[in-house]
């Protein structure tokens, strides 16, 4: 009887069990979360093609556009003058740079000169008997001639007697040796050609000179030029006496300077063309890195937009009734940031700036202000 007792509890048990996982199971909801849809707020501007001007950036570092390289023609020993022959020193148009002792050599000079003042004494009685009509104007010459003076030119001589007596005594020889010696005498001081400064300096008063020997550099620090290198698809475009706006390093000072010259041939390394530019002011200095902006043209019907909004194969994203697509355009310029397009039509809506992960056909929502003035969040 116990045992039958407990069967029937047991079959009711699993009956029970049975009915009460039924109808949990009944009790459950099938019902899904409805997918909410993400749309993306975008930034977006209207097309209107215009003319977009071309703007070549070039840099490089100044260079004096008149500058002197000091080498010694003689020999001697550098003489000290009114200033040091040092670095940083200034110098007017004539002042003399450099000063050689040239004692030994004066001598030399004045020697000959003697001996052709000795020459012409000589003849001075031929003259008065043979040709007492050319006579007045070499007794002219005669006293006029100062030893410690320059040699002055000799009396233009018309006559072709008149030019066989005076070769014949040798005096055209020793005239035009005479002019050699002083000519090379001149070399023993050097002045300076104009304003300027002296960059470098190689020897010091008292140094043996040598020929041929490298003494220092100097420069007129009124005028500079920037060498810069321009893609030679832009060498038509530029233009001798183009005027150029310049920049420093830093963004704070900017400069005007003029294209003064365009070189001829392209560099076959890097198939660019030198260009050179004139630039005057005070306050530069040989050495200093300027970038230049150089308009190279203008082009019409384009427009232009960040270089990150550009796609691979030269396509772009446009909204069109909420919904991303791609159009293809052509781009004729690229600077660090922009790009320049055209083929893009009127009045197309563009993206302004990059979506993350965006795709043709993604939904999205155009960027707009509030009315208060306030900006509203954007989505990524």
């Amino acid at each position: 009887m116990r045992k039958t007792i407990l069967s029937i509890l047991g079959v009711l048990i699993i009956v029970a069990s049975i009915f009460i996982a039924k109808l949990i199971i009944d009790s459950k909801s099938n019902a899904k979360p409805k997918a909410e849809k993400v749309v993306k707020t975008v930034f977006t501007q209207k097309v209107e093609n215009g003319i977009i001007p071309i703007v070549v950036p070039a840099n490089g570092n100044l260079r004096a556009k008149n500058r002197l390289e000091l080498y010694a023609e003689v020999q001697g020993v550098f003489r000290g003058g009114n200033k040091l022959f040092r670095p940083g020193q200034t110098y007017r148009k004539g002042e003399s740079i450099i000063r050689i002792d040239a004692s030994e050599y004066k001598a030399n000079v004045q020697s000959a000169k003697s001996n052709l003042y000795n020459q012409l004494t000589s003849i001075m009685p031929d003259l008065r008997l043979d040709y007492p009509d050319i006579f007045p104007k070499w007794q002219a010459y005669l006293t006029g001639f100062d030893i410690e003076g320059t040699t002055p030119k000799l009396p233009e001589m018309t006559m072709e007697k008149e030019k066989f007596f005076i070769s014949g005594r040798g005096i055209l020889t020793t005239y035009y040796n005479v002019k050699n010696l002083e000519q090379r005498l001149t070399k023993y001081t050097i002045s300076a050609p104009f304003n300027g400064v002296l960059t470098d300096a190689l020897v010091t008063e008292g140094t043996l000179i040598r020929s041929g020997q490298k003494l220092g550099e100097f420069i007129n620090t009124d005028v500079y030029e920037l060498e810069v290198a321009i893609s030679k698809k832009f060498s038509d475009l530029l233009q001798v006496g183009e005027q150029v706006a310049l920049t420093n390093l830093d963004k704070t000072k900017e400069y005007k300077g003029k294209v003064t010259r365009i070189n001829g041939s392209v560099d076959q390394a890097t198939q660019t063309i030198k260009a050179y530019i004139e630039v005057r002011d005070s306050g530069l200095r040989e050495g200093m890195y300027l970038e230049a902006n150089l308009d190279a043209k203008d082009e019409t019907n384009a427009i232009e937009i960040d270089r990150n909004l550009l796609l691979e194969n030269n396509r772009i994203f446009v909204v069109r009734d909420s919904l991303l697509d791609m159009i293809d355009v052509e781009p004729v310029y690229f600077s660090n940031k922009k790009v320049v397009l055209k083929n893009v039509p009127n009045g197309l809506t563009i993206l302004s700036k990059p979506v993350v992960g965006a795709y043709t056909g993604m939904l999205v929502k155009q960027y707009q202000e509030k009315e208060t003035g306030e900006s509203t969040n954007t989505a990524n």
